[in-house]
């Protein structure tokens, strides 16, 4: 039965307040994946809770998502990336997958749980993906894959890929196929050893001949169907900034409450309640940008019948792109301030704040580096004057 916002919400901070904040497990280790938090998470009954009601999902939109995601990374940020970077996977199979692969691949992801991967990134194609190397053949009615992609979450535990590769047999050049985990040749390689978010899994996995019938590939072209998934988890990455600030700030103000300073408490002094009132202004701003990307997706998404076009259309949309380049580097300035006001406390592993500033570094990197966005900026929405405000 789907839940409205309200519950959904409740259900949410309830989880981080027990399973991550009051007694937090170790979630910075890189040790094995700690796959019992997604299953405890699995019980409130949210897993992937953005899959349409047709699915059996709860159908709750980005905006909503925006502060679903920013209580999640309040308490980690690892997991909130683990939980919600499904949605990629799961809205191009939404999109552009026939009746068929939505009913195999979407309908036991909102019964059951589970999560999906997507396959995109190579050593040689990061930020160019057009020089994408792995390759789809069609063999009869098959396709075979052949390559290998190297930063792709959540594959190793993973229900199913969605694998991005040329093929000289698609108009486009690139196709988008579905890949059920357990195909024989798909074999994850390594699990990157990562600098933050190290609750979540990121893997090196190798394709070598993996066949599925050719009615995996989803309809459209390869790298725009990807461009078109990119837009709401990069605004949920966006999101965690949210969160991972949220934490700091709290973190910090009780810190100035018992730290001496002159006669009396880091919390009196002015400088420290300046820098807190920024922070405070730059999680307002942050939010409400995240949430008017969400709004704009949300409004394509529920079009009916056109949305795929739609976003075929427009691609890389304008306020997923700025929410993520914006909360980087806003979110990375009050990690600054964070990290400054612990001092020599906040360079060591003593205090979670180390921690954090590690977790929020990922927000200007992962789906695009603040260059790589800062050049899509320019080339879909600055050069060309329709498209200028």
């Amino acid at each position: 039965m789907a839940v409205d916002f309200d519950e959904a919400l409740s259900l949410v901070r309830e989880f981080v307040r027990d399973e991550l904040v009051a007694d937090p497990p170790d979630l910075d280790a890189l040790a094995d994946m700690p796959l019992p938090v997604y299953e405890r998470f699995a019980k409130t009954g949210l897993m992937n809770w953005w899959l349409h009601p047709d699915l059996g999902g709860h159908g709750l939109g980005l905006e909503q998502s925006v502060d679903l995601v920013s209580e999640l990374s309040y308490g980690d940020a690892g997991v909130a990336f683990t939980l919600f970077i499904s949605i990629m996977a799961t809205n191009m199979v939404w999109l552009y997958g026939s009746d068929e692969l939505k009913r195999r691949y979407l309908e036991p992801l909102a019964a059951n749980g589970g999560f999906g991967a997507t396959l995109g990134s190579e050593e040689e194609a990061g930020s160019e993906l057009g020089r994408t190397a792995t390759e789809a053949v069609r063999d009869g009615a098959e396709l075979v894959l052949t390559g290998e992609k190297w930063f792709s979450t959540n594959t190793e535990f993973a229900d199913f890929l969605v694998v991005i590769a040329k093929s000289a047999d698609h108009p486009s050049g690139h196709v988008a196929v579905v890949v059920p985990k357990d195909t024989p040749g798909v074999r994850v390689v390594k699990r990157w050893n990562v600098l933050g978010l190290r609750a979540s899994g990121t893997y090196q996995v190798t394709l070598d001949g993996a066949r599925v019938p050719a009615s995996h590939a989803l309809n459209g072209p390869g790298l725009r169907i990807l461009e078109v998934g990119l837009n709401a988890s990069r605004v949920l990455i966006a999101t965690t900034a949210i969160g991972i600030s949220r934490r700091i700030r709290d973190l910090s103000i009780d810190y100035a409450r018992t730290k001496s300073l002159r006669g009396s408490t880091l919390l009196n002094n002015a400088v420290f309640a300046a820098k807190i009132g920024q922070v405070e202004m730059a999680i307002g701003v942050m939010r409400n940008q995240c949430a008017a990307a969400g709004r704009e997706f949300d409004a394509i998404m529920g079009s009916g019948p056109s949305a795929g076009a739609e976003f075929l259309r427009q691609g890389t949309l304008k306020s997923a792109l700025a929410s993520k380049m914006f909360t980087g580097q806003a979110g990375w300035q009050v990690a600054t301030v964070g990290s400054e006001l612990f001092g020599a406390l906040g360079y060591t592993g003593d205090a979670p704040i180390g921690k954090l500033v590690r977790d929020m570094r990922y927000v200007s990197i992962v789906e695009g580096g603040d260059d790589v966005l800062r050049d899509l900026m320019f080339n879909r929405y600055a050069l060309p004057e329709g498209k200028r405000y």
